[in-house]
């Protein structure tokens, strides 16, 4: 009789033991982006960009993000962020990470993919967010040329804000083109438990 109702209670606790198993692994996976025109919210992709994921959330938890701004932003293109402060000024970053560009996740329209320089390995803090289909950008070989950019994200809502952001006005400034001529801030970027 133990065993049955041992087994019966298993059966019925089962689906509330598999659902907060899977709570527990969607923890850090989405992020709330507030910016100064709206809110953000975005979906990381930890299965398929482990050490991308978990690079940008070492930022986010460092409040690194708080205070830097969209500084490049190219309509039907991409917008980018994650670096430099309002006065243009690069904050200091982490070592670059390895490329995770060969996931098999494209840089489509609202996905997150970090911002490098040539060198495939150079990825630090900042990111940007595709405006279109960007398949230019993705992976095609572990060559310089055809490395491509790694995605790592998506957004889940505000792309009115992603929007929003992609269409002020911009100009060249310290250096940099295509920035906003009225600085888009990152005010807080935080994890929002599951």
């Amino acid at each position: 009789m133990t065993r049955k109702l041992f087994a019966t209670l298993i059966l019925v606790l089962l689906p509330f033991i598999v659902q907060a198993q899977t709570n527990q692994e969607g923890t850090d996976r989405m992020i709330k982006m507030t910016t100064s025109l709206g809110e953000i919210m975005i979906e990381l992709y930890p299965d398929e960009a482990p050490v991308t994921v978990r690079n940008f959330l070492d930022y986010v938890e460092s409040g690194f993000f708080t205070g830097t701004v969209f500084h490049r932003v190219i309509p039907g293109f991409v917008i980018q962020g994650g670096g430099l402060d309002k006065d243009m000024r690069s904050k200091k970053t982490n070592p670059g990470i390895i490329n995770e560009a060969d996931n098999g996740l494209k840089n489509e329209v609202g996905t997150l993919s970090m911002a490098r320089t040539s060198d495939p390995g150079s990825a630090t803090s900042q990111f940007f967010i595709n405006l279109v289909d960007n398949a230019f950008l993705d992976f095609k070989a572990k060559t310089p040329q055809g490395w491509g950019y790694a995605v790592f994200a998506r957004v889940t809502s505000g792309m009115e804000v992603v929007n929003s952001i992609a269409s002020v006005a911009t100009g060249n400034r310290n250096g940099h083109s295509d920035v906003p001529l009225d600085p888009i801030v990152i005010m807080n970027v935080e994890v929002i438990e599951g």
